[in-house]
């Protein structure tokens, strides 16, 4: 597993808005999440990004996606699910060369292949249907907490208990023969135990952050948290959520945070005042044990 041991969680980031400038590589950005992750002799693909640039990055990064084990999407917009396309497509251009393909396990929520709209004009959920998907990649959705290793699970469904997060539709979702306002009630995150606390993997967190920690915490069953990496979707927030926010964070005893791909400028300013956040981009590589 390229050196990283059983009990240590690594991830690498594919895809995200930015670059790091420190890495002397060549690679490229999109508004878009996609990591690669490595825990207890599992290869977890989270996200997709929009486009094949997760594939070109891993490629660069010398990262190998003809063997992993699962793919966890977040949610189903389409900076998070379209990169499925291009995966798909380089599956059966091993298959057509002879080499043989594993088909990893896709886990999301139930509603993660729902078409999705905005504007009444634009799909912004997945370019590709279940069934298609299902001929290369087995898929298990599940509204409920799924184990993917002794120390890694996938949170499913998230409650939302507090009154200043994850209450906003985006656009509409078609339920049945009819559309609604979407909530995204499939928007979810991966927690991963580690000897210090839980590292938390968002995607874009339109569940809300802090619902996706507290839901975390209660599933893992630990109360401290050492890093949360990805988007926290504060873009433009008002004051009364990121003063909620602020406040929440500032009570889990200054984690660190890896807030990246649908969080602004200024949010990350005020985050900064309660918490210890890092700089994040392609390239980044996390490592815990």
């Amino acid at each position: 597993m390229n050196g990283v041991g059983e009990k240590m969680l690594k991830l690498t980031v594919l895809v995200d808005n930015n670059t790091l400038t420190q890495i002397d590589a060549d690679f490229r950005g999109e508004p878009g999440l996609s990591f690669f992750i490595e825990a207890e002799q599992k290869k977890i693909l989270f996200d997709t990004g929009y486009s094949d640039l997760f594939i070109k990055n891993a490629q660069k990064m010398h990262i190998d996606l003809q063997h992993i084990h699962n793919i966890v999407l977040s949610h189903g917009h389409y900076d998070h699910t379209w990169g499925l396309i291009s995966l798909i497509q380089l599956y059966f251009c091993w298959a057509m060369q002879g080499f043989k393909v594993k088909h990893p396990t896709l886990l999301s929520h139930p509603d993660v292949f729902l078409s999705k709209t905005k504007n009444k004009r634009w799909q912004i959920g997945s370019l590709i249907n279940q069934d298609e998907i299902s001929k290369w990649i087995k898929i298990k959705l599940s509204k409920s907490p799924v184990w993917i290793t002794k120390r890694m699970v996938y949170l499913g469904e998230i409650p939302k208990k507090n009154d200043f997060e994850g209450l906003k539709s985006i656009g509409k979702v078609k339920k049945g023969n009819g559309w609604i306002d979407d909530y995204l009630l499939e928007d979810s995150a991966l927690a991963c135990k580690t000897k210090k606390g839980l590292v938390i993997i968002t995607g874009c967190s339109h569940a809300g952050i802090c619902n996706i920690i507290e839901y975390a915490k209660m599933v893992c069953r630990e109360s401290r948290i050492i890093d949360i990496i990805g988007g926290f979707h504060l873009q433009n927030p008002s004051k009364k959520q990121l003063k909620e926010t602020l406040d929440y964070l500032e009570k889990l005893n200054s984690p660190v945070i890896h807030a990246c791909h649908c969080t602004d400028f200024h949010s990350k300013i005020a985050l900064s005042k309660v918490a210890k956040i890092e700089e994040v981009g392609v390239g980044l590589i996390l490592k815990y044990e």
